[in-house]
Order: C-alpha cells, then structure tokens, then sequence
C-alpha cells in the first residue's frame, strides 16, 4: 500500500533547478533511502516534503491526500514527523522537555490554559511528561532526562532529535542525515533503533552519505544528481549502476566531491 508519493516534485531557485521532476512511491512499511553527491538536492526534497520550502510544481500525496503547499505544521499533524541535518534541539531545555516540545501538535490546551494552570491542562501535561520519559527509555536516554539538551553527547542528540520527532506520533518519519559525524558503534546501534522505528509500524524515508549503513538497512534506494533521480532500485541494483557509480567516482574514476 502506498502511503507517500511524489509526482514531477521540481523546486527552483532563481535559475537554479535544485530538484527537476522527482517522482517516486514509498510504500508503508518500508525503509526508504535517498542518496547522492553534496549538493545534489536531498535535503531540498525534505524541506518540501515537509512544507518549509513551497514546490515549483509538482504533486506531494500521504494517503491519498494532496499536501502539495501545506503549512509544516499541518503537515506534522497529518503523520509526517522529521529530523534535520544539522541538531535542532533546545540546548537550554532538559531532553524530557525537548520530547515534550513535539507533541505540541497533539496537545489541546492553548496559551491561556497553560498560564492559568487549568486542569486539563495540568492533567494533559503529566500525561505528556508520561509519554515522553516512555519514547526516551525506547531511544536509550531514559537517564539523561533531566539533562540539558546541550550537555548530552553529540550520538545521543542525534537519539534525543528522533525521540522528539517520535513524539509527534508520525507514520512517516523522516530522517536527515542520521548517523552523521557518528562512530562506527554508535551507527550500529542508530541502525539497530531505526529497525526497532519501523517495528512500530512507522515508515522510514533517511537520507545519508554513510553508504555501508544505506546499503545495510534500505529496502529501496533512489540516487539524485544535481536535483534528477539518475537511479532507482534495491541495494545490489543501485551498488553496480553506472550512473551511480560515475555520479559518486566521475568519469576519470576519481571521487567526486561538491
């Protein structure tokens, strides 16, 4: 069943096309990978994805929906939840809060409610409080609850910024750049989590550059460069195509950088 799906994505800055007609279908379920060189537009894709940044043209369709144009916000609330390249925490917020944060968009109780101390919302924040230590003990960080975002280390940031986007109750979730700047045990165990993800039923679609995790867990894989899908298919597929394989090396078989 297909729960995600581009039709002719393109986005355009200026004169430069940084994604040119993108079409894929992630079905739910799946472990889903976007690669390719710096540069090539994976991240772009996100950002529309999610709504940060408004398609050129194109269709963006969750479950049938066309949410091509949609606010990140009403995005978020529909199933969609994500992390970023670069860590978004709240540095001067403990890891519990920075959970609780992304269950904002579930939550009832406004402004008022929460300056005023209602009951419901007092009773709606200690549920939350609640759920949130449960998604910490899920991603392994149950005892640095009470730490500060800024002071835990950077691997376990990166499961504090997942736990976060878990708390928005997504059936996708999205994730950037993962195990970036991670060791190779910390990638093995951000691997083993991401495998625990889609236990839950939650689909993954990750973009990355370490390609032994890419190849390691993706069921499916697409290849941009400079914004077009050059390649689509399964790990072996992708692995002796052509025009990965010059895409990532170049034609004279050095690698290409940029």
């Amino acid at each position: 069943m297909i729960l995600f799906e581009t039709q002719n994505l393109s986005k355009h800055f200026g004169g430069l096309k940084a994604v040119e007609d993108f079409s894929f279908c992630l079905e739910r379920g799946m472990i889903y990978s976007i690669i390719g060189p710096n540069g090539a537009g994976k991240t772009t894709l996100f950002n529309c994805f999610t709504g940060l940044y408004p398609s050129t043209s194109g269709k963006i369709k969750f479950k049938d929906d066309d949410i091509t144009g949609l606010k990140p916000h009403r995005i978020t609330r529909l199933g969609i939840g994500r992390t970023f390249q670069n860590i978004r925490l709240f540095a001067e917020m403990t890891a519990l809060e920075n959970v609780m944060v992304g269950m904002f968009s579930r939550t009832h109780s406004g402004v008022i409610g929460s300056i005023i101390r209602m009951p419901g919302t007092v009773s709606e924040e200690r549920a939350s409080a609640k759920t949130a230590l449960q998604l910490l003990e899920f991603v392994g960080l149950a005892d640095k609850k009470d730490a500060w975002a800024r002071n835990i280390a950077y691997g376990s940031q990166r499961r504090l910024e997942i736990a976060r986007a878990l708390a928005t109750q997504p059936e996708l979730l999205l994730l950037d750049e993962p195990v970036a700047g991670m060791n190779p045990s910390e990638t093995r165990d951000l691997m083993d989590l991401i495998l625990k993800i889609r236990e839950k039923g939650i689909t993954i679609l990750l973009i990355e550059h370490d390609m032994k995790f890419v190849m390691g867990i993706s069921d499916c894989i697409s290849v941009l460069d400079h914004g077009v899908k050059i390649a689509e298919g399964c790990c072996n597929e992708i692995k002796s195509n052509p025009k990965v394989i010059e895409a990532y090396l170049g034609k004279d078989g050095t690698e290409s950088g940029g």
